[in-house]
């Protein structure tokens, strides 16, 4: 090989290099989405008196996210999962008993094991805490306020176009909340959910 195709080759590398960097550069630390998802809870709940175990449930439905994400590094990124505050019906053995509503922020640390690619799948984990209001059910019954635990992700990003990107993403979230009458705990029901998103991001 010539010097000067050895030159030219080395600059054709070299311009490269710095294309890639600038792209990567361009799409930013931040990438926010917005998710339909389907919320598909346990329906567990633990026997109490003549109450039998699982017979409160909680309706399913879809809801609408935002996430906002910040990438600390290409792989590592942190990831605030929010909604508004959504209705839930209350169900003791089939029959609609009251109401409560929640908000569930959610908080999980991603590795993105493909950063670069168009494909790029991720997993993470975190933590959830919901908060529980405007609980309607047959006096004297109550909820408690609110329910911390851990939550677990995996997903991925297809990139569409410059910053866009389609995605797909499923959590498990550990929920619960306690049953009380005048204070005193009845029972505990499991919601533990599993959230099943698709939505569009935007990279900046």
């Amino acid at each position: 090989m010539s010097k000067t195709l050895k030159i030219l080759v080395a600059a054709a590398l070299a311009a490269g290099a710095v294309a890639s960097t600038a792209a990567q550069a361009d799409e930013g630390p931040f990438e926010i989405r917005l998710r339909a998802v389907y919320l598909d809870f346990a329906q567990k709940s633990d026997a109490a008196g003549e109450i039998p175990a699982d017979a409160i449930t909680v309706n399913k439905k879809w809801i609408p996210d935002i996430d906002l994400e910040y990438f600390f590094t290409k792989n590592f990124s942190t990831e605030l999962v929010l909604t508004y505050p959504q209705k839930q019906t209350v169900y003791l053995a089939g029959n609609d008993i009251g109401s409560f509503k929640h908000l569930p922020p959610t908080l999980t640390a991603k590795w993105n094991f493909i950063p670069d690619g168009v494909f790029r799948p991720y997993v993470g984990v975190g933590v959830n805490l919901t908060f529980i209001s405007n609980v309607d059910l047959p006096s004297p019954l109550d909820l408690s306020k609110t329910s911390v635990g851990i939550a677990g992700q995996a997903g991925f990003d297809v990139k569409v176009a410059d910053h866009w990107f389609v995605n797909a993403d499923v959590k498990y979230v550990k929920l619960g909340a306690d049953v009380k009458a005048s204070g005193t705990t009845l029972t505990k029901v499991h919601l533990d959910p599993w959230l099943l998103g698709a939505g569009v991001g935007y990279r900046f």
